[in-house]
């Protein structure tokens, strides 16, 4: 703002100046023509033109200059032959982005008055801005010729001639101003920039050459030499720069990174490591350049013995920089790669707990959680991630789930509620958030609601093994729409022949419907791989021989399923009393 009331201050000096010039100039006529009537006339329209002036650019500097345009309008139809006028009508017009009009008040000013550079340089970034790029050069020639030390004009005329594509000139007008200006590192850059574009790398090294001989103690050149020659495959040739350069400063970071990227390309692991090793190792050193070249680094591995490597490097940088978020996202990420999932899970709660603003680590965290069947956990990670990103369908799932498995049935259909809201981008998730709402609904007894969940549910996907292991299981714990559940099971266990939980829900569809002998046949299936046979299938097992005649068999498989953790009233009623017990 200071910039700006010092430039519009500058030049209302300057344009007050031209008309006081003029108004002088016309005094002075009046005195050679003292007899002319119209002299008062002429000093009034004068003054009128510099309070019209003076006006204008009140609004130019309040930065109205939609205000200031009408105003200018007026002094130019005062003093059409005034090219300051002209030039302040341009000025208005330039900053309500009205340039083709603004060219044509510019031209007019310049015409009026070529040697004012104010004008010629108005009109000239006009023409640039327009795309007008000969016309633009063409004045910045002129400027240039008049002032050759001077480097705005250069540096606007070898830009006119870059977006006119004249590499050539460009190149010629920068050669001009180093003449003047000595070797300087814009320049220098800039020249390189044309060399390459026009496919003379010999000459663009000759550019950075020329830059690090004029200040071979900096580090920066010597680097980007390199860079620019591995680049364009002339790897042996970066070595040396990259070497110089750490002799001057051995803890430059990129040299390492990119005498590591060499030796990788040579097929040298070791050599590699070992330069990686020394900037990572470097506590001294910014993290941004470690992660940066660790990010490439993880793209090129391929065998499980590079990626250990690259395991032990961010833990180094972990190590190094611990307090760092990405540092602990990017070792978590490599532990995911060997499936450490409770380790990584821990450094992404790290990486939030130090910037929670990522959606990505969130989602990482969550997802681990219901890998590791945490629980607790997921449910206190979707809150804290709900706080941060409210309108995230995932993370409402999350919490609905969480809240599911610990039984706070209002509280998770609330979440899934707000979840199938806001999941519009992972339409996939939508049976399987109505068939947890079955669940819940169910856990709150609410039988026709949990039913109209899981159908819809089926609806979107009927091979849902899920919905149709839970709907078909608590139909008959009800005793209802039994043919329904039967269907279903069938159509589980025709899939899935071996699973012992799918087995065990069709043989208590089975037994409700007292068909006996079928349920004990599926649960000796369900029984056949004993490392995964739950104690509520044993349990099941003792009912249906019970109700076969197999009274002491029956106990025997009831302290059985005790034994292993069942500890239900029912079941030690059973056992007590050698009956069956029954809700």
């Amino acid at each position: 703002m200071r910039t700006e009331y010092i430039k519009w201050t500058l030049l209302i000096c300057l344009i007050a100046s031209v008309f006081v010039t003029q108004n002088v100039q016309a005094q002075r006529r009046g005195k050679e023509r003292e007899k002319e009537p119209e002299k008062s006339e002429t000093t009034s329209l004068r003054l009128e033109e510099e309070s019209l002036a003076t006006e204008g650019m009140k609004f130019m500097m309040k930065d109205e200059p939609d205000r200031a345009l009408p105003v200018f309008q007026k002094l130019v139809q005062s003093s059409g032959n005034d090219p300051a006028s002209h030039y302040l009508l341009a000025t208005a017009l330039v900053k309500l982005e009205k340039y083709d009009d603004a060219i044509v008040s510019a031209k007019k000013a310049f015409d009026l008055d070529k040697e004012n550079i104010y004008y010629s340089q108005q009109l000239a970034e006009l023409y640039a801005k327009r795309r007008k790029y000969p016309e633009a050069a063409e004045i910045y020639e002129k400027l240039l010729q008049k002032s050759p030390g001077n480097i705005q004009y250069g540096v606007e005329l070898a830009a006119v001639y870059v977006f006119n594509d004249q590499f050539d000139k460009a190149i010629e007008t920068y050669n001009v101003l180093e003449k003047s200006l000595g070797v300087t590192e814009e320049i220098t850059h800039q020249k390189e920039q044309l060399y390459l574009r026009q496919n003379n790398l010999d000459k663009a090294l000759g550019e950075a050459k020329k830059l690090i001989a004029a200040e071979p103690g900096e580090v920066s050149y010597l680097v980007e030499l390199a860079e620019m020659l591995i680049a364009n495959e002339r790897i042996v040739e970066a070595v040396a720069p990259l070497e110089e350069a750490l002799k001057v400063n051995p803890d430059e970071a990129q040299a390492h990174v990119l005498l590591a990227d060499i030796y990788r390309r040579n097929g040298d692991v070791q050599k590699c490591n070992q330069e990686l090793k020394l900037v990572f190792a470097n506590p001294n050193l910014d993290s941004d350049p470690k992660i940066r070249v660790l990010t490439g680094y993880l793209t090129m591995l391929k065998t499980e013995a590079e990626i250990g490597e690259a395991i032990e490097l961010a833990k180094q940088l972990y190590e190094t920089h611990p307090n760092e978020s990405r540092t602990n996202v990017i070792y978590a990420d490599l532990l995911m790669r060997q499936n450490k999932k409770a380790e990584a899970r821990d450094l992404y709660a790290k990486a939030a707990r130090i910037d929670g603003s990522v959606f990505q680590v969130w989602g990482a965290i969550l997802q681990l959680d219901g890998d590791l069947n945490q629980v607790d956990s997921m449910l206190v990670h979707s809150e804290k991630a709900l706080e941060i990103f409210p309108n995230q369908g995932i993370f409402w799932y999350s919490n609905g789930t969480a809240q599911l498995a610990k039984k706070n049935f209002k509280e998770a259909l609330s979440s899934f509620e707000e979840s199938l809201k806001l999941i519009g981008d992972k339409p996939e998730l939508i049976p399987v958030i109505h068939a947890q709402m079955g669940d819940a609904y169910n856990g709150l007894g609410d039988h026709e609601k949990s039913d109209a969940a899981y159908e819809l549910s089926l609806k979107d996907n009927p091979n849902n093994d899920y919905v149709l292991n839970n709907y078909s299981y608590y139909l008959s714990l009800r005793g209802e729409k039994l043919d329904l559940a039967l269907k279903m099971s069938a159509k589980l266990v025709q899939e899935h022949k071996d699973n012992p939980t799918y087995l065990d829900t069709h043989a208590w569809v089975l037994y409700v419907r007292k068909d006996y002998k079928k349920a004990k046949e599926f649960l000796e299936r369900a029984m056949v791989d004993t490392s995964s046979v739950s104690g509520t299938i044993v349990e099941h097992y003792g009912d249906v021989l019970f109700k076969l005649g197999e009274r002491d068999n029956a106990v025997a498989q009831w302290k059985k399923a005790k034994s292993m953790g069942e500890t239900t009233e029912l079941l030690d009623k059973k056992i007590a009393t050698g009956a069956l017990h029954e809700q």
